[in-house]
């Protein structure tokens, strides 16, 4: 089915109820002035209830324009506090939030924006267990995840509750956005049959995003959205759009129908079992092999002077980015960062039996780079638990155990 009769099956997602009053027609005047737009396209808007999955990169301008729009009510789902590396692009967030959780910080700012809007936050990470129930209460879902595993999940679940899904991407200087609707077109399934190794893509921590990136393929993100509800224009649905914002083009793909119907999603697994399991057990606190890891406070009694005077220390490899490490790092730490790690391999001077230990931001790059490692030879070798944030975080501070973090944060 193509987008066009695919939009002419669907129709407008949400009824034109209720009435826009007074100060409603000031606020939206422009929307009503629009062609074939008008009041009954507000009124949708008006009854809508949207579903957006991160408040991030790209659920920040997403949450911004469907809150401007009128959409009556938005969910959030999200379980991650505000850092100050997410403040370069999560635009709904400012310095003052930094350390609350990313939906408590979002609402205010929507309520902010348009005290007109109902907001539901939803504190919690999606999983097989929520997905499909949580999708339900809503209209249409938008994938602002910034994982494979949860981008999968998003999507299964909104065919078996039956609803559409907006969908964007981002890394470094590029953006893809589409719709699927698994009742009137193709799904994340469709585009992306197969989901990838955990290593065969950095993620942003890794690559970086230019901020403004975010914004781009965001508002792009809302008009979908808004297009659905009303029914007005025509959707991606059925087409990958591109955007290249270093060279500032755009094109745009055809998602072909596969060769073989693909059999319906009929239930859903746990993102870890479907693709990047190192990554979403790490994030989720999955216990690892206690031999494969090290806790802060075991890596602390090991590199205390007593510790030290019995035993050799490990050697400490930080694999986070190189403008990271100089932030902030480990006194006798090495920067490898894991882009170099994958491109050249393990550092050299590495003796087989050394004792290794791999540290990140929080630990999911160090479990990618341990797999890395280890295949290389080095069995000694461990993850630090909950990483550099850990380290900081954990109580004592750094010099209850004799060593100093190197560096500004």
């Amino acid at each position: 089915m193509s987008a066009t009769h695919a939009n002419a099956a669907a129709g407008p997602l949400v009824d034109a109820a209720g009435s826009l009053d007074p100060a409603e027609a000031d606020r939206y005047s422009r929307h009503l002035l629009l062609p074939g737009f008008g009041g009954d396209a507000q009124r949708r808007l008006k009854n809508a209830r949207v579903l957006v999955v991160g408040a991030g990169g790209l659920g920040s301008p997403v949450l911004l324009y469907l809150a401007a729009a009128g959409v009556g009510t938005l969910g959030i789902v999200d379980d991650d506090h505000v850092e100050t590396s997410n403040l370069q692009r999560q635009v709904i967030h400012g310095t003052g939030d930094v350390g609350r959780l990313k939906v408590d910080s979002a609402r205010e700012t929507i309520e902010s924006v348009n005290p007109l809007v109902r907001v539901e936050t939803h504190p919690y990470r999606l999983v097989a267990e929520n997905a499909v129930e949580l999708i339900e209460r809503y209209d249409l879902v938008v994938d602002g995840a910034d994982n494979f595993a949860t981008r999968y999940l998003v999507s299964d679940a909104a065919e078996l509750a039956g609803k559409p899904c907006v969908w964007g991407s981002i890394l470094q200087f590029g953006a893809q956005v589409s719709v699927f609707w698994a009742e009137h077109g193709p799904t994340y399934r469709n585009l992306y049959p197969d989901s990838p190794p955990p290593e065969s893509s950095p993620s942003c921590g890794e690559a970086g995003v230019l901020g403004m990136l975010c914004g781009a393929a965001g508002s792009v993100m809302a008009a979908e959205a808004v297009k659905l509800i009303t029914g007005t224009g025509r959707s991606l649905l059925g087409r990958l759009a591109l955007f290249d914002i270093g060279e500032a083009t755009w094109r745009e793909l055809a998602i072909p129908a596969p060769a073989v119907r693909r059999r319906p999603v009929r239930n859903l697994a746990q993102p870890a079992e479907s693709c990047a399991s190192a990554i979403a057990d790490a994030e989720v606190g999955v216990d690892v092999e206690a031999s494969r890891t090290i806790t802060v406070e075991e890596l602390r009694a090991i590199l205390a002077p007593a510790g030290l005077e019995s035993s050799r220390p490990p050697e400490l490899i930080d694999v986070r980015e190189q403008e990271e490490y100089a932030a902030v790092h480990l006194p006798g730490s090495r920067s490898w960062p894991l882009s170099i790690l994958r491109s050249r391999g393990v550092p050299g001077g590495l003796h087989r039996e050394t004792d290794i230990v791999l540290l990140c931001k929080a630990g999911p790059r160090a479990e990618l780079a341990a797999e890395i490692v280890r295949g290389a030879g080095f069995g000694s070798t461990r993850v630090l638990v909950g990483g550099i944030d850990e380290w900081l975080r954990s109580a004592g501070g750094a010099a209850a155990a004799g060593t100093q973090v190197a560096g500004n944060r």
